[in-house]
């Protein structure tokens, strides 16, 4: 049992804890090695995830993932590109009227398998598809490799206390049942909530429960019943039960129609399957998909609502809440594990910022300001692209009161080709459409914009945008993510402007006639011992060169400006045109995002 007083000299000391070992720990942790933060991490689960949970990986995480140096690896493993290119709603799946299985519409998904002009403008990263299940392998390898030793699984915290100066865990190694304690600056609650938000008093406000689901992981050949190899997601209407069906190919060494293994999802509304077995949940599901005889073995059912949860707040003294023990999304959208991912990413340079000396305490307070609002937004979006998909039965006229017949004649209506059910054709492929909000919602990914302590505006207001989901323009406004560009280098090497910034570090952009901004950064750096390095980017002239104008499109400002970025590649401020006084100017904004006072350079 731990002691019942902190011990006065722990057996680790590190400046970090993380607590959890899913995508937001394990991202975290290697974040951290990459910032030279000496940290520890420990998870309660004795491996990885045995489910295959989320698997959309959209292209700002896969920035983030490249950081951490495991795109590729992902890449090596994920859908290939030409096989998640579309969503598809069927009529059923298998069975012996003809009509079975015909495919009702399509759209496309995250980018077209890299194909949308639109994605490609966002990002030199296409997005990805792999299950957490095979996810979390590689990052725990990662992980490990970059902090051998310090990657601890099975390895439970039973009890924290926190002071001024830092926090005290209690961790039991349950693989032999030892204790020991480790004393940390600051603590990262990645654990999915099970245990630190309720250790820290942090409760977490529903947003709404949608319905209940079963998901069944499974394997079985459907390589004849699957069909349209670029599709990803399959959303199957199934008159038998009238309910909402989803089949997600899972690979592991195949995918699309020659996938080995699949996720099944039925929606159930009320009580739902809470009060079901197995065996009934597996019949419901062969009976849906009209496969009563086909050879499957069945790895997992579970059971879990359709919500969404978040915590009343992110903070609570030197513990920080990341991920799913933040907030929690239903599936649609993809939403969920990239919001962690990316609320990793907001606050590790931060703590690295804090624990280097480069920035006072007050930044850390940034983090729920940014990321809460986001989180929260996404929240919301994944629960209207779930009511998104409940509005596409109804305008189909599927019930699950109504009888199996009836729901069939339904469907039928909605492939006759008849004029007299042009109308009903027409009302449903317009809710299908209406779920471009979730397939290409690429604002929702790259089009959100921090406000808080760590961002200076620059008075100007944000540009208007037709459309706040499927719409991206890329911006400068403080707050927003780096616009892409593609840029060249003297010898005509080809880079992306992400690449520019490195780890842990800040990268002023002046425009190409901007030298008084760079001298006054790199006074600003060696006064203040900052990681801030510069550049000018221009089409003609400059350090780097601009040959497509995605930059010039983008930057906002002349080519006597500059742009501010942060190490997580955030604008946090600009100035259109060449000042007066662009030392005073530039150390005024910095000092105010890293929250101390700076000697002018």
């Amino acid at each position: 049992m731990p002691p019942e007083t902190p011990a006065a000299t722990p057996d680790i000391e590190v400046p970090v804890l993380v607590v959890g070992g899913g995508g937001a720990g394990l991202t975290s942790s290697m974040l951290l090695s990459g910032l030279g933060v000496e940290h520890l991490l420990v998870s309660a689960l004795p491996t990885t995830s045995t489910l295959p949970k989320a698997h959309v990986l959209n292209q700002r995480s896969m920035e983030i993932l490249e950081d951490a140096g495991v795109s590729e690896a992902i890449y090596a493993r994920s859908t290939p590109a030409e096989n998640m290119r579309a969503m598809g709603w069927y009529a059923g799946l298998a069975g012996a009227d003809p009509d079975l299985g015909r495919t009702i519409a399509k759209i496309e998904c995250w980018g077209d398998g890299g194909q949308n002009v639109n994605w490609q403008q966002a990002s030199p990263l296409r997005s990805a598809n792999l299950p957490q299940i095979r996810l979390e392998p590689v990052l725990r390898a990662r992980a490990e490799a970059l902090n051998p030793g310090h990657v601890r699984f099975h390895h439970e915290l039973t009890r924290l206390e926190q002071d001024a100066e830092g926090v005290t865990a209690w961790i039991t190694n349950r693989d032999d049942g030892s204790d020991y304690t480790v004393r940390a600056r600051y603590l990262l609650g990645c654990d999915g909530g099970r245990t630190i938000p309720r250790l820290v008093g942090i409760a977490h406000q529903g947003l709404g429960v949608i319905a209940q689901t079963a998901t069944a992981h499974v394997s079985a050949d459907l390589s004849q019943l699957a069909r349209d190899p670029d599709v990803l997601i399959r959303w199957i209407w199934c008159p038998a039960i009238g309910e909402m069906a989803v089949l997600v190919p899972m690979g592991p060494d195949h995918w699309g129609p020659e996938s080995e293994e699949w996720v099944f999802h039925i929606t159930y509304q009320g009580e739902g399957p809470r009060d079901l077995t197995d065996a009934q949940i597996v019949a419901n599901m062969r009976l849906a998909l009209g496969i009563p005889e086909l050879p499957m073995t069945v790895h997992k059912i579970t059971r879990w609502a359709l919500e969404g949860v978040q915590a009343e707040r992110f903070r609570a003294g030197r513990v920080f809440l990341v991920g799913d023990a933040a907030h929690r999304h239903p599936p649609t959208g993809g939403l969920g594990l990239t919001s962690g991912i990316q609320d990793a990413h907001n606050l590790c340079w931060k703590i690295a910022a804090v624990l280097a000396g480069q920035a006072g305490a007050s930044l850390l307070d940034s983090y729920e300001a940014e990321r809460a609002p986001v989180d929260g937004h996404n929240i919301r979006r994944s629960m209207e692209n779930s009511m998104g998909h409940m509005a596409i039965g109804r305008a189909m006229g599927l019930s699950p009161d109504a009888t199996a017949a009836q729901n069939w004649a339904e469907v039928k209506r909605l492939l006759s080709g008849l004029p007299q059910d042009a109308a009903h054709r027409a009302t449903a492929m317009r809710a299908i459409r209406a779920l471009s909000m979730e397939a290409n919602e690429l604002n929702v990914e790259y089009g959100y914009r921090y406000a808080s302590g760590a961002i200076v505006g620059d008075g100007t207001t944000p540009p208007a945008n037709a459309d706040e989901i499927r719409l991206y323009e890329p911006s400068t406004f403080p707050g927003s993510p780096l616009p892409h560009a593609w840029l060249d280098d003297e010898a005509g090497a080809r880079l992306p402007i992400k690449d520019l910034v490195r780890p842990g570090r800040f990268l002023l952009i002046a425009g190409e006639n901007g030298a008084p901004w760079c001298a006054a950064a790199e006074a600003l750096a060696r006064a203040n011992d900052l990681p801030l390095d510069v550049r000018r980017i221009g089409h003609l002239d400059g350090d780097l060169f601009d040959p497509r104008l995605m930059w010039a499109r983008a930057r906002g400002i002349s080519e006597t400006g500059a742009v501010l970025i942060r190490p997580d590649r955030v604008v946090c401020w600009r100035q259109a045109e060449a000042g007066d006084a662009p030392a005073a100017s530039l150390t005024a904004a910095l000092g105010t995002v890293l929250g101390r006072h700076l000697a002018a350079g």
